[in-house]
């Protein structure tokens, strides 16, 4: 969807205005919400469209997927959130999955990256180079 220069700069400034201390904080999300809702400024459905895409993108880049092909020992887990949270910021939350379609390993998406270190990656990847 293309939306107006415009729009696209005015949600950012929405964004940024939600932000306290680099984080995401939600009254501030709802009271901008509602203002603009209410006040239904000049091209205000791509305004909203796109700054609900941007909060949903840092809301995306504070919870992680942790996938594996088994359950994951409670210490395991506790250890590998701790590091997620060491490098995000204490503030991640993770979700853990299991997915016997990996095969072994495990796969960690945070926002839009993704470290896949199955094997399930590897089979693909191998077969991909013969």
């Amino acid at each position: 969807m293309k939306i107006s220069r415009e729009a696209r700069r005015a949600a950012r400034e929405m964004f940024r205005l939600s932000l306290v201390d680099g984080r995401l904080d939600n009254a501030r999300v709802k009271d901008i919400s509602d203002r603009l809702v209410a006040e239904k400024p000049r091209s205000f459905l791509e305004i909203l469209k796109e700054y609900t895409r941007l909060v949903r993108l840092e809301l995306a880049s504070r919870h992680a997927v942790v996938e594996s092909a088994v359950t994951l020992p409670d210490e395991q887990a506790s250890r590998l959130l701790a590091d997620l949270q060491s490098r995000f910021g204490n503030d991640i939350t993770a979700e853990f999955r299991v997915q016997p379609g990996l095969l072994a390993g495990i796969r960690i998406k945070v926002g839009s990256d993704v470290w896949d270190g199955s094997v399930r990656n590897r089979l693909n990847t191998l077969s991909q180079q013969l």
